[in-house]
This record gives C-alpha cells, structure tokens and sequence, in this order.
C-alpha cells in the first residue's frame, strides 16, 4: 500500500511541476512562431492548466479506468468554484470586473447544461465526447474574437498577455516543452496507477477516486494561484482561471472518456455529482452578477467564500460516507 500511496504524492508533485514547464515551453515557441500574448494566454496557458486532467482522464479511459476520468473532471469543476473561490474569498473579496469573465460565465452554464442533456441516457459515446471536443473549439473561437474585437482593453485580457513569458530562447522553449510533456505523461501514469491501486484496495470506486484524491490534487496548482493573484488584487485573474479551467475540464477533459473509452456512468453522477456541479455554477453566476449594475458590487465576499466552502466540505464527507458503507 506505501508505493501506491507514494505514486500518488509524487505523482501530483511532478503533475505540478511539469505542466507548470509545458506551458512555459509552449508559450515560448508559440511567441516566436509570431502569435500575440493574448492568444497564447487564453489558448496556450488555458490548455496547458488543464494537461493534468486531460492527460489523467486519457490515461485512465486506455485502461479501463473512465470512470476516474469522469470523476477528474467533474470533481475538478466542484473544486475550483467551492473549494478554490471559497478559500480565495476568504483572503480578500473577489472583485469580478472584467467583461470577458462576465461573457465565460453564460457560456459555462450553458455548456453545463448542453454537457447534462448528452448524458442523460447515463452513457458517455464516441458522438457525446466529439461533440463536447467540438464545442470547445467554439467556446475558444468565440473568446479569442471577443477578446481581440470586442474587449481589448479588459482587464483580464491584459493581465492574461502579461502572464505570458515572452524572453525565453526559442531553443529553451523547446527544451521545456519537451521535458514538462515527458514527465506529464510519467507522472499522470503515475497517479492513475497509485490511484486504482488505492481504490481497489480499499473497495472505492474509480469515480470516487477521481472527485476526491486525483481531483483536489489536480486543482492545488490554481488554488495557490488564485490566493496569490486575490492578494496582489488581481481577483480577475483568479475568476478567470477558474472558469478557464472549467471549460476546458467540461468540454476538455469530459470529451476524452467518450472518445477513447465510451461506457455507462455511474448513477451517482446524474443523481449526485453532476447536479452538484451545476449548482455550484448557478451559484457563482449569481454571485458574480446579481443583478445590480454597478460593477463593485459584482464581488465574491467571505460570508459567501465560507459557505462555497462549507459545500465543499459537506460534499467530500458525503463522498466518504458513501464510500464506507
């Protein structure tokens, strides 16, 4: 049991790491191949938080696994909203001023709810998976033309440029893409192994797995991120990051089990989970919107950081519970 449990920390460790060196190196030749920081920055980076939960639920779904992948992904989106904004509300209020955001967050519910109407029929097919690849092409489409044409002085859009590493040799860029890939692929192979070893052992299930240990995991790199970006007063960067990575998880991640390993879902997910998520994105709409015009009232306070976290706790336990009885 120590060397699954090990494959796990060391797993996460090096998904952090590495996937940190794969955006660095991507960015990079990106930028020398003449692309503009914002596309890198909405495109690039986006993708690149998300390589974690996309190479873990691939991973997973050629082994048999898809389940952990589902659980990854949904389990993902729960904690970026009520565990990562909880905690980062609790810091400092996160102040939701940029357009951009305010155009992801109908586009996240939206696909919510299109991502709930194809698995319905409680089965994830090849055709559902193509399907929410397809819309994440669209989404990206429709960001970028709205960041390049519509907003190009958004806050968020200038901060996403500014995140973008532009000094970096074409030749290091190389280098780091390659090496973070490399070890993407070892320790995402490593923690879906260390992870159904664990499962089986304790007579978990691989969706369990995937929403608890695999999931909150993959979401510490953009927990800390997040914290940093509330204190530097940059909130709009954590909302963004987190509503950036739950498309990429809804559409990304959810996309891969359907196309490499298409199966039944557990009930749990129609019944448990994914009601939960959607939830949690109808709270957070609300949260940021609230139907006031003036945009310094569209903030996240602690009152509501402490019960976004509070779900997050109760859900875990839940998850517990179930899993011991």
């Amino acid at each position: 049991m120590l060397l699954p449990v090990l494959a796990i920390l060391l797993g996460l460790a090096l998904l952090v790491w590495s996937s940190d060196r794969f955006v660095d190196g991507a960015s990079g030749i990106a930028r020398s191949l003449g692309l503009s920081p914002l596309i890198i920055g909405i495109t690039i980076v986006g993708l690149g938080t998300s390589a974690p939960e996309m190479l873990v639920a691939a991973i997973a779904s050629f082994q048999g696994n898809a389940s952990l992948g589902v659980g990854n992904a949904i389990g993902s989106n729960i904690a970026n909203i009520a565990l990562i904004l909880g905690v980062t509300a609790l810091v400092a209020p996160v102040v939701i001023s940029s357009g951009l955001i305010r155009l992801e967050l109908p586009i996240l519910l939206a696909g919510m709810v299109f991502g709930l109407l194809l698995i319905l029929d409680n089965y994830l097919s090849l055709a559902d998976g193509l399907l929410l690849l397809l819309a994440l092409g669209v989404v990206m489409g429709i960001l970028l033309y709205d960041a390049i044409h519509v907003k190009p002085s958004d806050v968020l859009v200038e901060e996403l440029a500014d995140e973008v590493n532009l000094e970096m040799p074409l030749r290091t860029a190389i280098f780091w893409f390659s090496v973070g890939l490399i070890v993407l692929l070892i320790s995402a192979r490593m923690l879906v192994w260390g992870a159904v070893d664990v499962a089986q052992a304790f007579g978990i299930s691989d969706l369990v797995i995937g929403l608890t240990i695999v999931a909150i995991g993959t979401s510490l790199p953009e927990l800390a991120a997040s914290i940093a970006s509330a204190r530097k007063g940059e909130s709009d960067i954590a909302v963004g990051n987190v509503i950036g990575s739950n498309l990429f998880n809804l559409f990304g991640v959810m996309s891969l089990p359907g196309i490499i390993a298409p199966s039944a879902l557990p009930a749990e997910v129609l019944q448990r989970d994914y009601p939960l998520m959607l939830a949690l994105t109808v709270a957070l709409f609300f949260m940021a919107f609230k139907f006031r015009p003036s945009s310094r009232n569209r903030r996240i306070h602690a009152v509501e950081g402490l019960a976004l976290l509070a779900v997050f706790i109760g859900y875990q336990t839940w998850l517990f519970m179930g899993s011991q009885a």
